[in-house]
């Protein structure tokens, strides 16, 4: 047997056994309301890793770093690593406000609330209080989505890809569905409209090219087997220059013409004309229905500012068609999704109240000079960590909308630049995201690790070091 062999086996000799530790734990208060089972599975793992450690030279392992109390330090690090939920706040520092992997809208204070008294008790969520019989569950937001938006009739379901799925399924079944090749987007997670509508069951007839599509194109297109005219808004990507494209209402004129109905996805969807607040003009829901599409598709997390979920408005009769389909229960919401949009969508009756009172709208709208508030806190917050080692600075950066929303849109923001001697950026990155608690998510520019306060919200900031 080599040294090296002699060595490694007097190391693994001093390694604790189970028993040995779990008698150990008993007289410690950490240890009091562990789970047995995540317990033994985190002290086998921890000398799991130890032996690894020993017998695969990752890393220099001594004799004190296998007594009881160094053993007892790396299970407590191993259980509250267990027991954290997978699922958890953190901070966005990004800039990008509609944040698809940090969980996109944060909801208002009065989704919130309401979500929390109504997960707590019993609701009418199907049942109809006046008549004292069974109801529908999108009674709690149809009144509202059709005051707002001018529809005839509403319903939702959990996102929007569900309800363009669910609906070209219900109105285009075995049938051609006229769009223009400029508008066969991709969503995330390569979800594309021509797979959606395979999936639906429609027949794709695409016209048109990328860049220009004519009413005449439309009107070519159209034959017996023509179900629909579906118009897809394309919030994720621009196309400049040399472009045509065909309007909801010429559509529309060419669908009552010929007696087919028109649908438009608007992809984000708004209920806020942002050209209002000298942000870039993006269609809004209103302007649809105005305009006389028979159905409106768009999301309820993105620009609207509430909870997951896709929302269909338009005319009573297809929506009736659409909510008989038996595809709507396997895509319905929840009570807890319901509750969050009835909040969500009551501020819109008030658009100054919306503004001022739902997350998303309130970021996307304020002005640099409040930003910079928020940043002058912060620095001053790093600077009081009095580490000789960290360099804060305020700098005129650019936030985004995210989302796959007005991708052509950059907000003028004030973010604080760190640097810290002997490491770099990405270590900062790496250290603000995997050792602080709650973790805090920025971005890397120009070799500096960079907070956007545009996403950073006042309370959070004393959360930040």
């Amino acid at each position: 047997m080599t040294k090296t062999r002699e060595a490694q086996q007097h190391l693994l000799r001093q390694i604790p056994g189970v028993d040995h530790l779990l008698e150990l734990t008993k007289g410690e208060t950490f240890f009091v309301s562990v789970p047995k089972p995540v317990l033994v599975r985190s002290i086998r793992a921890v000398l799991a890793e130890l032996r690894g450690e020993i017998l695969n030279d990752r890393q220099r392992v001594t004799p004190d770093m296998l007594n009881d109390a160094a053993v007892l330090d790396r299970v407590r690090r191993r259980v509250s690593a267990e027991t954290m939920p997978n699922l958890r706040p953190l901070i966005n520092a990004t800039g990008v406000v509609i944040h698809t992997n940090l969980g996109r809208s944060l909801l208002a204070a009065e989704a919130i609330d309401n979500v929390a008294a109504l997960s707590a008790s019993y609701s009418n969520l199907e049942f109809d209080l006046s008549a004292g019989k069974r109801g529908l569950r999108y009674s709690a937001i149809e009144d509202i989505l059709c005051e707002i938006s001018g529809a005839e009739a509403a319903m939702a379901v959990n996102n929007n890809a569900a309800a363009v799925l669910l609906c070209l399924e219900t109105l285009s079944r075995g049938r051609e569905v006229i769009v223009s090749r400029g508008e066969l987007v991709e969503i995330g997670g390569a979800f594309r409209i021509p797979d959606v509508m395979a999936k639906s069951g429609g027949i794709l007839r695409e016209v048109g090219t990328t860049n220009r599509t004519h009413f005449r194109d439309y009107e070519t297109a159209i034959g017996p087997e023509t179900a629909l005219l579906l118009k897809v808004h394309t919030s994720n990507y621009s196309v400049v220059g040399f472009t045509k494209a065909v309007s909801v209402a010429e559509l529309v004129e060419l669908g009552r013409k010929q007696g087919i109905p028109v649908m438009e996805d608007l992809g984000s969807g708004t209920f806020i004309d942002f050209s209002r607040c000298g942000m870039t003009k993006e269609p809004t829901v209103q302007e649809s229905v105005t305009a006389g599409a028979d159905v409106v598709t768009f999301s309820g997390d993105k620009l609207l500012g509430g909870p997951q979920a896709g929302l269909i408005v338009g005319k009573k009769e297809m929506i009736e068609k659409i909510r008989k389909n038996p595809l709507t229960r396997a895509l319905r919401i929840d009570k807890m999704t319901l509750a969050a949009l009835e909040a969500t969508l009551r501020l819109y009756r008030d658009p100054e109240q919306a503004v001022a009172r739902i997350p998303t709208l309130l970021m996307l709208t304020e002005t640099p000079v409040r930003i910079e508030g928020r940043a002058v806190r912060l620095k001053s917050i790093l600077e009081k960590l009095d580490d000789g080692r960290l360099t804060a600075r305020i700098l005129d950066l650019g936030s985004r909308v995210g989302g796959g929303a007005l991708p052509l849109l950059e907000l003028p923001s004030r973010c604080v630049a760190v640097q810290v001697d002997g490491m770099s950026p990405n270590a900062v990155e790496r250290h603000l995201r995997t050792r602080v608690r709650p973790p805090v998510i920025g971005r890397i520019e120009d070799d500096l690790f960079i907070m956007d306060l545009r996403t950073v919200q006042e309370d959070e900031l004393p959360l930040i070091e």
